[in-house]
C-alpha cells in the first residue's frame, strides 16, 4: 500500500510508531519552577550528535517536563531498564502540575551533579543536560505542530559501574533496556551483534 501522509491511510491504527521503531524512552527529569521533581517517559527522544553530545526530546504539547525546561533550562535522561518498566509507566500517567512522580513510581532520587534536577535512584545510567533551544516547527501548510522539541547539551554523565565490561565498554545487554515501539507495544533486546564499517 501506499498513501499521503495527509490524507487517510485506511488501517485501524496509525502504523507511523510502529515503523519508526524501536526507539529509546528518554525517561525525563526536571524540577519545576517551586523546585517540585518531575519524572515523565517520552516516545519521541534520542540522541543528536556526540561532540557536543546533545540529546532532544518531543512533547506533545508545553507538557510539564517542557515548561520545567524552558523555565530552569535543566533536564536529565534517566536509562530505562527491563525491571524499571512499571514505574516508568505509572510516572507516565497524566497528573496535576506540582504532583511528584518519583513518589508516586515509589523511586528514589540522587541529586544532580551538574544540575539541580534529581536522577532516578538504581538507573543503568543517566544524563544530565543544560537546555540549548526548544523548538516549536512549521508544517507545511504553515501553521505551528503541535509539538515543542527541547535540545539540550550534555553536561554531566552517570554510568553504574556494574555496566561497565571489563573492555571498558558500556554493557548494553546488561542494561537491558526497553525500547518503545508502536500502538502499546514494546521490545526488549535479545542479541547483540558488532558491525565494523567497510573502508
Amino acid at each position: 500500500m501506499f498513501y499521503k501522509a495527509n490524507e487517510p491511510h485506511g488501517l485501524p491504527y496509525n502504523p507511523f510508531k510502529a515503523i519508526v521503531a524501536p526507539r529509546p524512552i528518554g525517561w525525563i527529569s526536571t524540577l519545576d519552577k517551586d523546585g517540585v521533581p518531575n519524572l515523565a517517559p517520552y516516545s519521541f527522544f534520542n540522541g543528536v550528535c556526540d561532540d557536543p553530545i546533545i540529546l532532544m526530546f518531543a512533547s506533545g504539547g508545553m507538557k510539564d517536563s517542557a515548561l520545567n525546561v524552558s523555565h530552569t533550562g535543566e533536564f536529565t535522561f534517566n536509562y530505562v531498564s527491563r525491571f524499571m518498566k512499571d514505574a516508568m509507566n505509572i510516572s507516565s500517567a497524566s497528573v496535576d502540575p506540582g504532583v511528584n512522580e518519583f513518589e508516586t513510581a515509589g523511586l528514589e532520587m540522587v541529586p544532580g551533579e551538574t544540575v539541580s534536577c534529581p536522577r532516578v535512584a538504581g538507573v543503568a545510567a543517566a544524563l544530565e543536560c543544560k537546555l540549548l533551544q526548544i523548538v516549536n516547527p512549521d508544517t507545511l501548510e504553515g501553521n505551528k505542530a503541535p509539538y515543542f522539541i527541547v535540545l539540550g547539551q550534555v553536561t554531566g554523565i552517570y554510568i553504574d559501574d556494574e555496566m561497565i565490561t571489563p573492555e571498558g565498554r558500556f554493557d548494553t545487554m546488561k542494561a537491558d533496556p526497553i525500547l518503545r515501539s508502536g500502538y502499546h507495544d514494546y521490545v526488549c533486546l535479545d542479541e547483540l551483534f558488532e558491525l565494523v564499517r567497510p573502508g
